[in-house]
């Protein structure tokens, strides 16, 4: 069963909730795990894409839009969908056939969370996001998924 954790990030800058997403995503590579990063939009994953090359000065992190080149399978350790574009599992197909992690950065709980290791939700301090979260935990809760909570 998919473990999912909660982490709460004090500010309320859509800018702090993506930086987070790209150290956590380096920070899952780094463990030689395979990552989808989830955004809200396609604007927002073209944001993550920017992010990705240039929020560390002393890491680099092969990933691609889900999107570009997607009749080849994934080989990159970070790939980056959103559900605007009716993706995140079909063109994103990895080399092998499970991811490790997700990163949702969506309000909803998404469809194809179950076939990851993990999720990881991110919750900022923006009133509508956060009341989005608790929802999204209720319903983790209610099923019986192990949670953790992470306060930043």
């Amino acid at each position: 069963m998919t473990r999912v954790d909660f982490y709460i990030l004090p500010e309320n800058s859509a800018e702090a909730r993506l930086r987070f997403a790209c150290r956590l995503a380096d920070k899952a590579m780094q463990q030689r795990l395979r990552v989808f990063l989830l955004a809200a939009s396609e604007a927002e994953a073209v944001k993550l894409d920017e992010l990705l090359w240039t929020f560390s000065q002393n890491s680099f992190i092969p990933h691609r839009l889900a999107w570009h080149s997607a009749r080849e399978p994934a080989t990159e350790p970070v790939v980056i969908g959103c559900e605007e574009r009716n993706e995140p599992e079909a063109a994103a197909k990895p080399v092998e056939t499970h991811w490790d992690v997700m990163i949702n950065l969506t309000s909803e709980v998404p469809e194809s969370f179950g076939r990851y290791e993990r999720l990881a939700e991110l919750v900022d301090a923006d009133p509508a996001r956060r009341e989005h979260g608790r929802a999204r935990y209720r319903y983790y809760r209610d099923r019986g998924y192990e949670l953790k909570t992470h306060q930043l």
